[in-house]
């Protein structure tokens, strides 16, 4: 079975990610890239690296032109675009992993707080499936729009599901601290993102107001069975690419464990999962540990009443991209793994 794939984004750094592993994967043939370009022009001379690897043209976004030459179709566009596009590409028969956060907060009205505009396709946001293949990979499966999970909520969500999940945690004092990599603002020019202002800085922004606060609250509430609402402070990292995040948890009155058997409690609940690892005992990721792949990695230190996780990811790949054809993956039923290893 080969796919006929399409990226309509292709140009920007999740979209650049998204042709190199989709290059490798032996069941997929990318067949349309476009993008906000201007004049049509070869992929290769916007990323020289795709040399002798593939040779097509990406254009402006021409719908019927999408839906006629694909099967399933990536979007990689800024957050509020996608939905303008998502409805005909489904009534065309396409399925779409959409990369944006048009289709993953349930609460319109969360939405348009955050987002600053209506989210005007209600009918497709009820249909939609959030995709984080460790908690919905049955719904995945029969999915045909994926809302792609943001980056910062994959690395706390894998972090936090088995205490959240298994009514460990003490819903009202969970803080997440973020720091992430300057790609995660994607490749729009932006004075905050040039060399100069974040070379030998670091900083924090959106302080408990980053609009992946309520896509967090909204996950681990589900799997909590009750409200959450985590605190949550991102930080700009002078790096191109990862995520690391060192999250409080305070144990609520039946969290009596011990680490060694909190180890083993989250290896349990990842146990079938090829991408999360968890690390032994005393060890924590970095960034390096991830960086380039589709993996989470998590390490565990418990307190006397609380517990401190550190989780790492590579927000362009299993963040971003590398989830996006992990759930292609699913959707189709090829080994999951595929093009990610």
């Amino acid at each position: 079975m080969i796919i006929r794939v399409g990226i309509v984004g292709a140009t920007g750094y999740a979209g650049e990610e998204l042709i190199n592993i989709l290059l490798r994967h032996p069941q997929v043939r990318i067949t349309s890239l476009s993008a906000k370009i201007g004049k049509p022009q070869d992929i290769c001379a916007v990323f020289p690296r795709l040399q002798g690897r593939i040779s097509l043209n990406c254009q402006e976004p021409d719908i019927r032109d999408i839906i006629k030459k694909c099967d399933t179709v990536f979007l990689a566009l800024p957050h509020t675009v996608s939905m303008g596009i998502v409805p005909s590409l489904l009534k065309g028969g396409r399925r779409v992993i959409d990369l944006s956060a048009d289709y993953r907060l349930r609460d319109r009205r969360i939405y348009e707080k955050f987002y600053h505009v209506k989210q005007k396709d209600k009918t497709n946001l009820t249909q939609a499936v959030y995709g984080l293949p460790e908690i919905y990979r049955l719904k995945i499966k029969k999915a045909n729009l994926i809302a792609n999970p943001g980056c910062y909520p994959t690395a706390a969500i894998l972090a936090l599901a088995p205490l959240a999940g298994l009514g460990l945690a003490d819903t009202d004092r969970i803080i997440v601290d973020a720091k992430s990599g300057v790609t995660g603002a994607g490749r729009r020019a932006s004075v905050d993102s040039f060399f100069a202002e974040i070379n030998e800085d670091f900083k924090a922004y959106k302080v408990d107001a980053h609009q992946h606060i309520p896509e967090i609250n909204q996950e681990l509430s589900k799997l909590a069975g009750e409200k959450v609402k985590v605190t949550f402070v991102p930080h700009l990292l002078p790096l191109n690419r990862g995520i690391i995040e060192t999250i409080y948890v305070q144990k609520n009155k039946n969290g009596k464990f011990k680490a060694p058997n909190l180890i083993s409690l989250y290896r349990n609940f990842y146990k079938n999962e090829p991408f999360v690892r968890i690390r032994p005992l005393g060890y924590y990721p970095s960034i390096k540990d991830v960086a380039g792949t589709n993996f989470c990695d998590i390490g565990i230190k418990e307190g006397p009443g609380s517990v401190i996780i550190i989780s790492a990811i590579d927000n362009l790949l299993k963040g971003a991209a590398g989830q996006a054809v992990q759930n292609m993956n699913i959707m189709y039923k090829f080994p999951e793994q595929t093009a990610l290893l």
